[in-house]
């Protein structure tokens, strides 16, 4: 008999695979960073949100929410410092990057790969609009800027994301569990409700 708490070995299997691609895929642009090769192409947010992607692919619950709307704002910037975009349309363009990350976010959700009340997306937007603050305002050093869009940028945030992945690989096989068995509740007290009122309608 399983402990409630428990960790299925798929969960831990699919964890720990994730956390292997994301720590490989941030070693591989930390080199390429030191190298110094893509650096001046912009393309830091950019690759840092295709990573997550990539990496969701061995545990959809996790990373893949926030990694398409960093992938989103990635490919806004990645066009604006490439003079695609004017600089006047910066903020249009930013907006209309959040916008449809929420709507993949949706998407992802209403298919059950996210919990609907997700709340990283939500803190990860903020994180930028205050970093973006700060930045307007010279409270932090210029140098955040080229680092944001730099290799170094998926480097060093695809390696933090395999750590926090690798300690706590176990803990999204129990919050799938959890989501299941809501989920397979609240289609049985549905069900039941439609039973009761097809056995009141014929009496």
């Amino acid at each position: 008999m399983l402990c409630p708490f428990s960790v299925p070995a798929s969960s831990r299997v699919k964890g720990l695979r994730q956390a292997s691609a994301l720590l490989l895929l941030g070693v591989v642009f930390l080199v390429l960073a030191w190298m110094g090769m893509l650096n001046s192409y912009f393309l830091g947010v950019l690759l840092f949100g295709l990573g997550m992607l990539g990496a969701a692919v061995f545990n959809p619950g996790r990373f893949l929410s926030l990694g398409w709307l960093t992938t989103s704002l990635g490919v806004a910037t990645f066009l604006m410092f490439q003079h695609y975009i004017a600089v006047d349309q910066a903020l249009t363009a930013h907006l209309l990057a959040i916008g449809l990350g929420l709507l993949g976010i949706a998407w992802i959700a209403r298919h059950g790969y996210a919990s609907a009340g997700a709340l990283t997306p939500a803190v990860f937007v903020v994180g930028v609009g205050v970093t973006e603050y700060l930045q307007a305002a010279h409270l932090i050093p210029a140098t955040i800027v080229p680092f944001a869009l730099s290799l170094w940028l998926p480097g060093f945030g695809l390696c933090a994301l395999g750590l926090v992945s690798l300690v706590t690989s176990g803990s999204t096989g129990i919050n799938t569990q959890h989501r299941r068995a809501e989920r397979t509740e609240t289609h049985g007290l549905a069900r039941n409700e439609h039973v009761q009122s097809g056995e009141i309608d014929q009496k």
